[in-house]
């Protein structure tokens, strides 16, 4: 599989984050959600949980997001932004 372009991370723990990434594979663009973990050496490698999609449903998954935030702020589970 062709180079993943890192676009954002977020931290998951101390010895996990989530990346989100681009790339290309056989001619289509793609996003991914990734758990990269810090292996025994100190360096960061893939984890076996993620997701690969197609990269025109980014938009539906960042509203999906944003509903999800929403419904966490009314049910009390996270602080309003």
């Amino acid at each position: 599989m062709p180079e993943q372009r890192t676009v954002a991370s977020v931290r998951k723990n101390a010895r996990q984050e989530i990346r989100i990434g681009l790339q290309e594979y056989e001619g289509r663009q793609i996003a991914s959600l990734r758990v990269w973990f810090k292996a025994e050496d100190g360096t960061m490698r893939p984890g076996k949980d993620g997701m690969n999609f197609r990269v025109d449903l980014l938009p539906e998954l960042h509203e999906a997001l944003a509903e999800a935030v929403r419904a966490a702020e009314s049910e009390g589970l996270l602080a309003p932004a």
